[in-house]
């Protein structure tokens, strides 16, 4: 029995399905952007809300911004989703989707909390 059990259970979470994608932060008070791309996106605004009010986020101008104006001052969108179940390289894959989102919306400098490319 407990091993039938486990069976099912195993293929019950194999059919659960993985996305990944691009996501956005925006400071609803000046505009500014934050765009990154994850290899799972479940629950990840839990997640990053969480390194945010822990002050241990990596971008530290957006930490900062986020201790000045408060977490209601942010908001968080998916811009793309992708299954990644069927991605063998999921590093190449998150940079080839976050380049366009990148190019398209430029959150540099005074738009946005991102490090602009090298040239």
């Amino acid at each position: 029995m407990e091993q039938k059990n486990r069976k099912v259970l195993l293929e019950e979470f194999k059919q659960i399905k993985t996305y990944m994608g691009v996501t956005q932060i925006r400071n609803k008070e000046n505009g500014k952007l934050f765009l990154d791309s994850h290899s799972n996106l479940k629950n990840k605004w839990i997640t990053l809300k969480m390194q945010l009010d822990m002050g241990r986020f990596a971008n530290r101008e957006l930490q900062k911004e986020w201790q000045q104006y408060g977490a209601d001052a942010f908001e968080y969108e998916v811009l793309e989703q992708k299954e990644a179940d069927e991605v063998t390289d999921i590093r190449w894959e998150l940079k080839q989707l976050l380049k366009p989102w990148l190019e398209k919306v430029q959150p540099y400098g005074e738009k946005g909390y991102n490090k602009p490319p090298k040239a």
